[in-house]
């Protein structure tokens, strides 16, 4: 179907992208802290969005990679002197190998069992960081620097949302290129439907370790680039409803949808914001507007009709496991 909007769909992009750059240039102090958040956000959520909108894993425990990509670039920085760019990377490793370890013994489960799994993880993480002196305990940890190129330090709120932009940016990159790969497409069709994904050839259990172990890298990422941002870190900014934000973010979006994942995220940070003049009403209104939305669009607001079509479509399977992952 052409249509005029698909045909602009390059400079609709485009558009949006010369808006994200000017966003600290036209906006106050305030309104740049925010939109630095709902970077952040879009960063958890692009992440979580491999594991439950491409593998199609519930995972309600997300926020505990993001706590160990904090807590590792918190303890370094402040302990042990590393450099944030030495930490950030280590942050993601840890939380990919961590995220492969958990996944081993519970990647076999499940709809709900995994979900219940996933969700006790996520609370042993903070549990561990609110009783272990190493990570500062109930109190956290502070004093984190920020980020520095030789002399030149990402001081203000202006610098940092640049930083959390760029990384956005190689996060949307690398995750439309897996989504458009072979892995893509193997995740795709274990979502759909796991046994009949086995039985043509995908090897189940691998390709959603990798895809666990993939959306932990990115939850570490951003778990580091908001110890620089916020300075301190302290286990309650890790809890289920951190997990459950960043849930809400992918499915009123767009499951699956990379510019869905991103549409829910920024309402997920803007719409409370844009509602704090109602003051004690406005959880109560977002929380209507939800429920609203799950009703009148329960496939989220922006959802891929592509990947709908080519499920729906039994072509590509006429050619064996080939077709799905060649």
């Amino acid at each position: 179907m052409n249509t005029p909007f698909l045909k602009n769909k390059s400079f609709l992009y485009i558009l949006l992208f010369i808006v994200m750059i000017a966003i600290p240039l036209i906006t106050n102090r305030y309104w740049t802290d925010v939109a630095s958040t709902a970077m952040f956000y879009i960063l958890l959520a692009l992440g979580l969005n491999i594991i439950v909108g491409y593998a199609g894993l519930l995972d309600l425990g997300y926020s505990a990679f993001f706590a160990v990509g904090s807590y590792t670039t918190g303890i370094l920085t402040t302990q042990f002197g590393v450099s944030f760019w030495i930490s950030i990377f280590l942050g993601a490793i840890f939380a990919t190998v961590l995220g492969v370890l958990i996944g081993i013994p519970t990647l076999r489960l499940r709809s709900d069992y995994l979900a219940i799994v996933t969700l006790g993880f996520g609370e042993i993480i903070r549990l561990i960081a609110n009783n272990s002196k190493f990570t500062g305990g109930a109190s956290g940890i502070y004093g984190i620097p920020k980020p520095k190129i030789g002399s030149f330090v990402f001081q203000s709120n202006v610098l940092l949302y640049y930083l959390m932009f760029i990384f956005v940016l190689l996060a949307i990159f690398v995750i439309w290129r897996l989504g458009n790969s072979r892995v893509g497409r193997a995740w795709k069709y274990i979502r759909e439907d796991e046994d009949a994904a086995e039985a043509m050839g995908v090897n189940g259990l691998y390709y959603k370790l990798l895809a666990y172990g993939l959306g932990a890298m990115f939850g570490g990422l951003a778990g580091s680039l908001f110890a620089v941002k916020m300075s301190a870190i302290a286990p309650e900014s890790f809890g289920f409803m951190q997990s459950a934000m960043i849930l809400l973010a992918v499915v009123l979006g767009g499951i699956g949808r990379i510019s869905g994942v991103i549409l829910g995220a920024v309402l997920v940070i803007l719409l409370p914001e844009a509602m704090r003049s109602f003051s004690d009403w406005r959880i109560f209104l977002f929380g209507v507007l939800l429920v609203l939305t799950m009703i009148f669009r329960p496939n989220g607001l922006w959802p891929s009709k592509k990947e709908t079509e080519e499920m729906d479509d039994p072509e590509p399977l006429k050619g064996g496991s080939k077709s799905v992952v060649s």
